[in-house]
């Protein structure tokens, strides 16, 4: 699949623009806050309903205007398609100009794969990016999960909400069993789908690792879940009700999920090394590529932002190399050639693009 064209108007930096796009490789090239990212963001959106760096949909509206416009014309080996989304005083999104009632029915209409130099976070920092990574590579695939995962989340709100009811308002601790139950319920079918991924992930990473290090490193995967089952997941609530209480919030749960990933059997994240970090990076995104390949039978579209910052030439090399007949938009500070491939190369300077 590839996207043909985007249409951005009154979105971050910028006013009107029309950007078409190459079927293989399109680089955005410019000094550091000219609006190479927003372009990225603008195709994250078209795909997910929602921005990866904006916590508001406001913060993506152009400073000068009331409401942003974002179009994208896209072609899959079955049928082509129209996205739109409209970012004011609410959210609207249009498939093909029918307004969609649910973030569900957009799901897996672009199916893309990003990195960005924040991923590096995914291994260093708190369970929850590994979890957002694996959020957003399943529920473009699964557009079910998602709707289990915001009901759980949603429900786990109202658990919260009620625990510190209970704790200052003596309220009945017995009705928290309606709340448990909700939550183990869509806990479960949250775990079945993230343990499906991770044994995926693990299927590809080990041979991708390999290949990228040489055969000099052995990666392993280990996913980390209490909520293997419901019955599990109810048993530990009801242990825990006490401790919930005091501390007003759940403590226990699939928001609290991780895995952690070896390197020749040592944790990375206590000991790697920062080539190590990066090389694990690069194989875990190029598994989840070849995922989301198999999975929709055909490649999603590749976003590297700013990713030449992160990685030496060689490991850029064979990053590229391992890419066939996929769409691959990149955003770098310096013009770079791509060998044996087609490729656009754009200047971006203060929200204005000017072809090369």
């Amino acid at each position: 699949m590839w996207i043909n064209k985007i249409k951005i108007n009154n979105f971050r930096n910028y006013v009107q623009q029309e950007i078409k796009l190459e079927e293989n490789i399109n680089i955005f090239y410019g000094e550091n806050a000219q609006g190479k990212t927003n372009i990225i963001e603008a195709i994250f959106l078209s795909s997910m309903g929602k921005s990866f760096r904006a916590k508001k949909d406001k913060e993506m509206i152009n400073l000068n205007s009331q409401k942003s416009e974002i179009e994208i014309e896209y072609q899959k080996s079955d049928r082509d398609g129209k996205i739109k989304i409209e970012l004011g005083n609410k959210k609207n999104i249009y498939m093909n100009g029918i307004k969609i009632k649910k973030l569900s029915e957009l799901l897996g209409n672009v199916n893309i794969v990003i990195f960005t130099p924040d991923d590096i976070h995914i291994l260093k920092g708190g369970p929850q990016n590994r979890r957002k990574f694996l959020d957003i590579m399943i529920s473009q695939l699964k557009p079910n999960y998602m709707y289990h995962l915001n009901l759980y989340l949603k429900t786990i709100e109202q658990r919260n909400n009620y625990l510190r009811q209970i704790r200052e308002e003596r309220k009945d601790e017995n009705l928290l069993e309606i709340w448990d139950e909700k939550l183990a319920e869509h806990a479960n079918i949250i775990y079945q789908y993230r343990e499906k991924y991770i044994n995926k992930i693990k299927e590809k990473i080990k041979k991708i690792h390999n290949e990228i290090t040489n055969h000099k490193e052995d990666i392993e995967i280990e996913y980390l879940s209490e909520c293997k089952t419901k019955e599990e997941y109810l048993k530990l609530l009801k242990e825990r009700r006490k401790l919930d209480i005091i501390k007003g919030y759940t403590t226990k749960g699939i928001h609290r999920d991780d895995f952690v990933i070896y390197i020749n059997k040592k944790q990375i994240d206590i000991y790697g090394s920062q080539g190590q970090h990066r090389t694990a990076i690069l194989s875990l995104k190029l598994a989840e590529l070849n995922i989301v390949k198999e999975e929709i039978e055909e490649s999603p579209i590749l976003l590297l932002d700013d990713f030449m910052s992160e990685l030496d030439e060689k490991r850029i090399k064979s990053f590229l190399e391992k890419i066939e007949n996929t769409q691959v938009i990149i955003t770098c500070t310096e013009k770079i050639k791509v060998e044996n491939k087609k490729f656009l190369i754009y200047n971006v300077k203060e929200g204005n693009l000017e072809k090369q």
